[in-house]
Formats: C-alpha cells, structure tokens, sequence
C-alpha cells in the first residue's frame, strides 16, 4: 500500500515547540503538511515566554518542509482565535488540529489551590475549545477536518496527586466524543490520544523505563489519525514505546427490577450489576437507552 501523504494539508499543532508535539509536526510536515507550530515557549508549569516556536519553524523549513510560527496562548479565547488566524493569513484553510499543549501544577488534593485548578482546566481544556472552536467553522464550511486531542491515562484511570491534570483531560474525552457526533455529517473526525511518553513533563515520572519511550513513538498514531483515509471518530487511544492500543466506554448487562428498586436491591445484587461479563460498548446515549428499555421489558 501506498505511504500516508498529507500534501497541501494545514495543519495547527498546540504545544509543538517540544516533545510530543515537535514530533508530531517534524512527522507530518516530512509528509506534506503545512504547519503552524504553536508555542508560547514557557516552562512545564506555564510560566514564561521564548521565541521555540520561531526556531522550529525555521528547522522545518531547513529540512525541506513548511512551517509558521505562532506564539499565542491556547489558554484565551483571543489566543485561540489567533492561533487558527496564524494558518488562515499563512495557507488560506485549516484541515488538521492537534491539541497537544500542556501544563503540569501536581498537587495532592488536599492541598490544591484555586490558582492551580484554574491554570490547567485554561490550558488543557478550555484550551482545546479556544482552538478547535474557530477552526470548526472553517471545517463545517469545507466538509473536512480532522482533529486529535491529547488526553491522559491521568484522567483515564487517575493518578494520584493530578486532580486538576486529570478532571481536564477526561473532560476532553468528553469534548471528543460531543464533536464526533456533531461532525460526522460534515466529514470532520475526532479522536482522543492518551500517550506514554518522555517528555519535560514526564521523565521524572517514569524513572530508567523513560529511555524506551521515545515521542517520536507516538506521533504516527497521531498521523493516522489525521489522515483523510482514517474510518473511525470519536474514539481513544493509548500508545507509547511503539504499542498502540485502544481505551473504551463499556457498560454491563446489570441488573434490572422494572417499576420498583430500594437500597437493599442494589446491595443484593451489586455483583451482577458490576459483572464485566457481557459488557457492551455502547457508541452514544442512544444505545444506553436501548439497553435501559430492553431491560425494562
């Protein structure tokens, strides 16, 4: 089969001054993409501010690619806004938008701090509604698009001390599964990706293992993602060190007692109201419904 190609593809990439994200983009601007590589350039925790996005839109256009820079804020609505701007003024369109930007704040719970919940809910998750919000009325106008968001078995499965962290990127499982069901009939695809790998904010999480978790072992699930040949929306992903597998939503057969229930009823049967055996996975409120309703007869 032929090489997956993305010529003439615009492509906006979050975060993409490192990491994950500089992967993403030295792999599909290899393959064609027009990119714009946005990055504010500050620290882990979001402070401060460099010129990263400016230099590695010169090294991709060193390595033969195309590339603009931008250094806006996914956190507000105005850098946002900015950031899909930044591909209109430069290409003309936008098809592609991965929402790859992030911050770290790790606290344990009790000991959270407003300012703390606050900064990674903007970056994370209203980040991805900042740039994804003006991007799809160019997709809707086009009848295409494609989008990934970058989730975490943080918020996934939890992890301790990632409250905030964790909440923001469930919540964009919750954002990926809303604009699959509002994009397919416009040919616009989204899919959530929960990656491990070593990056400035893992790799004093993941001790001497990090070495075999090359980013660049991630981003061609991001790719695929992206591609126009790609047939699924609004699903989840994990991958990292070169395995790729899939996160879903199931729902056991459970336990039903049409009409009448009490507490009791619910401890009696607690087993079989958790029992995977059977489960399904349901692809939106629609078939939990019909679940429901043929349980109740």
């Amino acid at each position: 089969m032929a090489d997956l190609g993305y010529d003439g593809r615009v492509a906006i990439i979050t975060g993409a001054g490192g990491g994950l994200g500089w992967e993403h983009a030295k792999l599909l601007a290899s393959r064609g993409a027009l990119l714009v590589v946005n990055d504010l350039g500050g620290s882990v925790d979001g402070s401060g501010a460099s010129s990263l996005a400016e230099q590695r839109a010169e090294e991709i256009r060193g390595l033969g690619g195309e590339a603009v820079p931008n250094v806006d804020s996914v956190a507000t609505a105005k850098g946002g806004r900015a950031i899909v701007q930044t591909a209109l003024d430069a290409y003309g369109k936008v098809d592609i938008v991965v929402n790859n930007a992030g911050i770290l704040r790790d606290k344990s719970f009790h000991n959270l701090e407003p300012a703390m919940v606050d900064s990674v809910i903007d970056v994370h998750l209203r980040g991805a509604f900042h740039v994804t919000q003006p991007a799809w009325v160019r997709m809707r106008e086009q009848s295409y698009g494609r989008i990934v968001n970058t989730s975490s078995s943080s918020g996934i499965l939890g992890n301790f001390g990632q409250a905030n962290y964790g909440a923001a990127k469930m919540g964009l499982v919750g954002l990926t599964r809303v604009l699959a069901a509002e994009g397919g009939k416009r040919n616009i695809k989204v899919n959530a990706l929960a990656p491990v790998a070593r990056t400035r904010m893992t790799q004093e999480l993941l001790g001497p293992f990090a070495e075999r978790l090359d980013p660049a072992l991630v981003s061609p699930v991001v790719a695929w993602l992206v591609h126009e040949d790609c047939p699924v929306s609004g699903e989840i992903f994990t991958a990292g060190g070169g395995r790729v597998a899939r996160f879903f939503i199931g729902m056991t057969q459970g336990w039903a007692s049409p009409g009448r229930l009490a507490p009791e009823d619910v401890r009696d049967h607690f087993d079989e109201i958790r029992d995977p055996d059977g489960a399904t996975i349901p692809t939106g409120p629609s078939d939990e419904l019909a679940a429901l309703f043929n349980a109740l007869g």
